[in-house]
């Protein structure tokens, strides 16, 4: 996106605007991932410690849902690279 017609105070609010919303949007994927892969792994509440079993499948858990995540991320990219020389036409 282009922020050349933007003066230099307005390009740092819409940069910090993009920051945040980016840190907001990690936050949320690592709240699911870590909802999730604990909802679905930790089942024995008589230990302290983490037991091989659910290691193991936190770790299968996280790799799989960064996967996801990652692939997601691509099939987006994808499609708003499509979308976007449809947008761009010159004005008549």
């Amino acid at each position: 996106m282009d922020f050349s017609r933007f003066n230099q105070a307005e390009q740092t609010q819409i940069a910090a605007m993009i920051e945040h919303k980016q840190m907001k949007d990690f936050l949320r994927l690592y709240a699911n991932l870590v909802e999730r892969c604990f909802n679905d792994c930790v089942n024995d509440f008589t230990s302290k410690t983490v037991s091989g079993k659910e290691e193991q499948c936190v770790n299968r858990c996280a790799d799989k849902f960064l996967k996801h995540s990652e692939r997601v991320g691509a099939r987006f990219a994808e499609l708003s690279q499509q979308m976007m020389p449809g947008m761009q036409q010159p004005p008549q």
